[in-house]
């Protein structure tokens, strides 16, 4: 049964989480320089968490359940990164050096189509348009070096590669073995009076961060394995390289699916033109991406328990990517789905207040019409 929340007591219950969020910030400022492996190996373990559960269902020990996931997991990942890691960089190095030859060709067969297709009054503009369109490129261009360069450096600030690789699966394997105890630990240090409320409201953050973590990161690893494998199938150049660049970025709303598509389509254009056949091959395989993500795997995997707007998803990524560097890209959206549960918590208690109601005789008999019950 909804209760009647008194102004003074919504209004302490917003100045404790306001001051949880002050403290969250200052704590990444200052930490920001250390955090990258142990938030990476947090989140394999947050990731990974519900199949230690399941294999200790089966009988396993935790440490033993531990212990088998975490070998895969390296095994798994020490051969991507001898097998797939360095065809995706010899490709990113050579699509980074045919991007002007790729411009000038597309620029030609637009000149060819224009005799075609376009009007008049758009033939006369088309000097002007070339000329905007590669500034735009040349922009793009530097602001992508420029975005990979700062990641680069700003994680060889942060620790030096090895560091990273040898860190993170041991944060991993000691979270994931005491996540149990570590639950129950927070648990107890609950205040009894409201244990309940914050029990819940960890429950709708938890269902909302293993959403995305694991929904739409399972979903992300798909998508990019499907676009990868479609797309070099199809002979495009760098086919690999452009499916699994999609494939990660598609956990932004539409951005990740068009600049993939934009890309593709391009790079299509200029190496099967005119043979309408290969290009309508690449558009199959992303509208058919598209098709299986949006039936198939993003009702299996994600569901309805996210509950972010995609606006303010990429409204978070932006702010936790300018104020943190790399390490905030990896806490925005944890963070932004615990500050939706949160406003969503705050907005109801402040529907069920005296603060929404009012104190007066008239506001007591708008909360008895509402059916709201007054004892505190």
């Amino acid at each position: 049964m909804e209760q009647k929340v008194s102004g003074a007591s919504l209004k302490r219950q917003l100045t404790f989480w306001v001051i949880v969020l002050v403290v969250f910030i200052g704590f990444l400022y200052l930490f920001s320089t250390i955090l990258l492996p142990f938030i990476a190996g947090m989140a394999v373990a947050y990731f990974l968490d519900p199949v230690a559960d399941r294999l200790e269902r089966i009988g396993l020990s935790r440490l033993m359940a531990t212990v088998v996931i975490l070998v895969s997991f390296v095994l798994v990942f020490a051969l991507a990164l001898t097998i797939v890691i360095p065809i995706i960089i010899n490709q990113f190095n050579d699509f980074i050096q045919q991007i002007p030859a790729y411009v000038q060709q597309m620029q030609q067969l637009v000149a060819k189509a224009q005799t075609m297709v376009l009007p008049d009054w758009i033939r006369n503009q088309l000097g002007a348009i070339k000329d905007n369109f590669s500034s735009i490129m040349s922009d793009g261009l530097s602001f992508v070096g420029g975005l990979f360069a700062q990641i680069w450096s700003s994680g060889k600030a942060l620790v030096n590669i090895i560091s990273l690789l040898v860190v993170t699966p041991v944060v991993a394997f000691y979270i994931l073995l005491d996540w149990d105890r570590m639950i129950a630990k927070v648990d107890d240090w609950i205040p009894r009076d409201h244990v309940a409320t914050v029990r819940q409201i960890a429950t709708e953050v938890n269902q909302a961060i293993a959403g995305f973590i694991r929904g739409q990161g399972s979903l992300c690893i798909i998508l990019g394995i499907y676009y990868g494998v479609g797309l070099s199938l199809v002979g495009l150049n760098f086919g690999l390289l452009i499916g699994l660049f999609t494939g990660m970025i598609s956990f932004i709303p539409y951005v990740g699916s068009l600049v993939g598509l934009i890309l593709a389509v391009g790079v299509a254009l200029v190496q099967f033109w005119p043979d309408y056949l290969w290009v309508g091959l690449t558009l199959a395989v992303f509208f058919t991406g598209q098709f299986l993500e949006g039936n198939v795997l993003q009702p299996k995997l994600v569901g309805e328990s996210v509950g972010l707007h995609p606006v303010w998803l990429m409204f978070a990524l932006f702010a936790f990517g300018a104020l943190f560097g790399f390490v905030g890209l990896l806490v925005a959206v944890p963070a932004a789905a615990a500050c939706g549960v949160l406003v969503r918590f705050a907005l109801s208690r402040y529907l069920q207040s005296d603060l929404y109601y009012g104190r007066s005789e008239a506001g007591k008999a708008r909360r008895a019409k509402a059916g709201k019950p007054e004892n505190n």
